[in-house]
């Protein structure tokens, strides 16, 4: 399954040409999937794209097909879970580049199990990586540039507003990163810092990959119960990133933006749920 990169160049994007002339931003998880179509959407828009991942395989490749459309990126391996490796990556991308507009926190796994079958380890490992990386990122942007010059955080949650059966590590975490959005919203507003979030729902995108064929095919029917009637892409989450980034979204803060087609406001479970509490 490959996604709708449209945005790859500016031609296709909702927003002017050169929208983002003159910037840096920082994608983690730019290398596949969501950050990779946010990535394309902001090398197309003018900025210099700076990828992050664990795997320097996807960085290198998309990396190029930015370069090759004619934007500006680069990239570094990260574990976004390892604080000293975040202070020393995000210190090193503003010593390279002269600074850093903008942070995507895209970043993120999990796996289905019902609660009782997650281990301590693995709710470590899940709420590590999302909410932990989360804040480790966005305090050293905060620390190497932001907390002087100001800038923009985006980061990417999940619709968990009614709880997320099966993905209960990946739902608090999510869950948290809400919060810290608006505690930091608070915090950093008198220092020209933006801190919002964005909370897609089904979307078509590589991320179902990594699950197998039974929750691939329950996610995917769950598609048709949206209320827009089907899965979002890569392209329209990008684009809400654009514009929480951008001058358009200068006076808002603190604010999760659902990119779900309606889903949150028909609450279901994703996966649905037998009488004995498993997956039907």
């Amino acid at each position: 399954m490959r996604e709708d990169c449209n945005a790859m160049t500016a031609h296709g994007s909702v927003f002017r040409p050169g929208l983002f002339a003159g910037t840096v931003m920082l994608v983690t998880g730019g290398g596949t999937g969501i950050g990779r179509a946010i990535a394309a959407e902001l090398a197309g828009l003018g900025a210099t794209v700076v990828l992050a991942a664990r795997r320097d395989g996807p960085l290198r490749a998309t990396a190029a097909e930015l370069s090759a459309a004619g934007g500006s990126a680069d990239w570094v391996t990260l574990d976004v879970r390892d604080a000293a490796a975040v202070d020393a990556a995000v210190a090193d991308v503003v010593a390279r580049h002269g600074r850093l507009d903008g942070v995507v926190n895209n970043a993120g796994g999990q796996f289905p199990a019902p609660a009782e079958a997650i281990t301590p380890n693995g709710w470590r490992s899940v709420v590590d990586l999302n909410l932990t990386g989360t804040f480790l990122v966005t305090r050293a942007a905060f620390h190497a540039w932001m907390g002087e010059h100001g800038g923009a955080v985006v980061s990417v949650v999940a619709d968990m507003w009614n709880g997320f059966p099966f993905m209960a590590h990946t739902g608090a975490a999510r869950a948290g990163v809400v919060n810290l959005t608006r505690t930091l919203a608070v915090e950093w507003a008198a220092r020209g810092v933006r801190v919002n979030a964005v909370a897609p729902g089904i979307i078509h995108s590589t991320g179902l990959d990594s699950y197998d064929a039974a929750v691939r095919e329950a996610v995917l029917a769950a598609g048709t119960r949206v209320p827009a009637g089907r899965l979002g892409t890569v392209a329209e989450v990008a684009a809400a990133v654009a514009f929480l980034l951008s001058p358009a979204a200068a006076y808002v803060t603190g604010e999760t933006l659902r990119i779900d087609g309606g889903a949150s406001l028909v609450p279901r479970p994703l996966l649905p749920v037998d009488r004995g509490g498993a997956p039907a």
